[in-house]
Parts: C-alpha cells; structure tokens; sequence
C-alpha cells in the first residue's frame, strides 16, 4: 500500500525542519566538523573509564554495585558509537579504522550480536520498521505481549531465541511465501543464528547462567563449597561484574526503550510517521540512563539516518517541537497493553 501524499508531504517536512536544526548547530559549534577525532575521542574516553572503573574495583577502591551501573553507563555510550559506525559516520574511507572501532565496542559489549551480521539487520529495520521482517526488534521483544516471559528475555538474546524459536521459524516461513523475505534474507538469517553470538556472546550467557545456579545453591544451602568453587569465583567473577552483569542491565534498559517506542505489525510499511513515538516521561529516566537517553532521540534518527548521537542530543528540545507539531506521538503507553500496536484494539 502506497503511503499517502499528505504523509508524504510531511515526513518530508520533518526531515527537512530537523535537518535544518543539524545544520543550525553544526554552523554553530565548528568544532563538530571533525566528526572522525570526535567518534575516536568518544571510543577511547568510554574504554578508559571502564578500565580504570574495573582497576579501582579490583583494588577494593569501589564496591561491585558501583562498578557494574558504571560500566554500565559506559556501555551505553559504546552502543551508540556501534549504532553510528554501523551508518559509516566515523572513519568511512580508512577500513581498518573504522574496524578496529567495531571491534573495540563490541569487545566491551560481549553479549551484542556480531557488529558486521548486525549491519545487515540494521539496514533491514530501517527498510522494514514494524514489519514481521524487522528481525533486530523483533530479536529484542518488539511486538510481544507483556507477560513475564518478555520480561524474562528482554535483556537475553539467547533465551529470547531459544524461547520463541517455533513461532519464529512459523513467522518467517509465512513471510518468505509471501516473498516478503528473500532468499538472501534467509541465509543471511542462518548465518546469524550460528555465528552472530560468537566467539564472545554463546560462551559468556553459559558462563553467567551456570555462575547464577552455582550462586543460588550455595546461597539457599543447597549445595556446600569445594575446593574447585573458590577456583572458579575467582576466574569467573571479574568476568561478570565487567563485562557480563553491566551489559545484561543495559541491554534490559535499552530493550525495554527501544522495543517499546517501536510499533509493530499494523503500520503502513515505509511510512516513519508509524514507526515510532517519543518514549521519555519521568519514570524512563532510570531506564534513559543506561541507554543513554535513547528514548527520546532514536524517533529523530529514523527521519535523519546520517547524524551523529550526540548530535541528536543537542538538536533534541527544537527536534521534539518539530516532532509534537506535526503529530507524532509521545508517551503512548497504550501500546505497552496491545503488544505495541499502533492503533488501538
């Protein structure tokens, strides 16, 4: 169905208006022009605050609490750099750097997909927003009831996978009869179940699942400590309050954000002014925090791809005017109750 020329007209609007405020605020801030040294600052500043976090902590300079909602924090900041590098903002025609870059934040953030398979998908959900199809929100729980099944997976990508495999796999067969999903889309999807989580994501949800068991057996007196035990806490624990534990909090911030600012499943396909609300009322803000504010500024991405996060951030109070204006909503939570749905049911 072809999307309206009155919507038409105004996402035409929007993206202009909003593009304009970028350009406004590039024209004042000159500083803005070196976006590669911004985007390299902004990588080394966020691995060295993890780094020095994970060094006080290790010297009993800072409780493991604190450590994890900081590293945490610093996550946040690497996922938006991803999300960046994934539209080529930094480093586009010099490859190694802009690998190297990948690299760096999906090292820090192990239990992500593949930065390179997950190009693919982002790609896709720009193309397919909303859509059965749009595998990388629909992998975080976009278009699911609220139960506590989707809570349970919102932060897990493996449990999300293993506990919807079947409707899944009935989703997608159903779209690819309608040739909705091609065959590059089905392989490209294989390839991302068999190696999109490794070498860093698979081992590491093991590792955390059978750390939690161990810890819940010896914490109810079922199961007394052996030698081995001591061993193995002293392997594993630097491994879970670095890199495990913080990215399971800010993975279940940002998923709880993203995948419900997301419609899903009766939205005109292609048409933005469907595709997302503005999701920042009072109580997100512990939310916001570990996905860095992505609540209120994602909805502006999706009408201008090519800017970069902190951009966003300082366009953001003219950029929700343009938003309100011209009817796009904000704080919708009746689409927490209908699945995310777009109109009401």
């Amino acid at each position: 169905m072809n999307i309206s020329n009155a919507d038409t007209i105004k996402i035409r609007r929007i993206t202009s208006e909003l593009q304009k405020e970028h350009d406004r605020i590039r024209l004042k801030f000159k500083f803005l022009k070196f976006q590669n040294f911004i985007g390299l600052s902004i990588l080394i500043l966020s691995v060295t605050g993890i780094v020095i976090s994970s060094y006080l902590w290790y010297e009993d300079l800072m409780s493991t609490l604190f450590l994890v909602l900081t590293v945490a924090f610093w996550n946040s900041i690497l996922h938006e750099l991803e999300h960046d590098l994934i539209h080529g903002l930094y480093f586009k025609k010099v490859k190694f750097i802009h690998n190297m870059m990948l690299f760096t934040v999906w090292f820090f953030r192990p239990l992500t997909l593949n930065p390179w398979i997950r190009t693919y998908w982002h790609y896709n959900h720009h193309q397919h927003s909303g859509q059965k199809i749009d595998i990388e929100e629909r992998g975080v729980t976009n278009g699911e009831k609220w139960s506590f099944l989707r809570l349970l997976i919102t932060p897990d990508l493996v449990l999300g996978f293993l506990l919807r495999l079947r409707r899944l796999k009935r989703e997608i067969k159903q779209e690819k009869q309608n040739e909705k999903f091609s065959e590059k889309d089905s392989k490209k999807l294989k390839s991302t179940v068999l190696f999109g989580m490794l070498p860093f994501g698979i081992p590491l949800h093991l590792l955390f699942y059978f750390w939690i068991i161990l810890k819940s057996l010896f914490y109810f007196a079922l199961f007394s400590p052996a030698n081995w035990s001591s061993s193995f806490f002293e392997i594993s624990n630097p491994i879970i309050y670095i890199f495990v534990l913080p990215n399971i909090i800010r993975q279940f911030c940002l998923h709880l954000i993203t995948s419900n600012m997301h419609y899903y499943g009766d939205i005109q396909e292609g048409n933005i002014l469907q595709q997302t609300q503005v999701l920042n009322r009072w109580w997100t803000w512990p939310f916001q925090l570990f996905c860095f504010n992505f609540g209120s500024t994602h909805s502006i991405h999706h009408f201008v791809v090519n800017e970069p996060f902190y951009v966003r951030q300082m366009s953001m109070k003219k950029s929700h005017e343009v938003l309100k204006q011209e009817g796009i909503r904000f704080n919708d939570t009746t689409s927490f109750k209908n699945a995310n749905h777009y109109w009401p049911k």
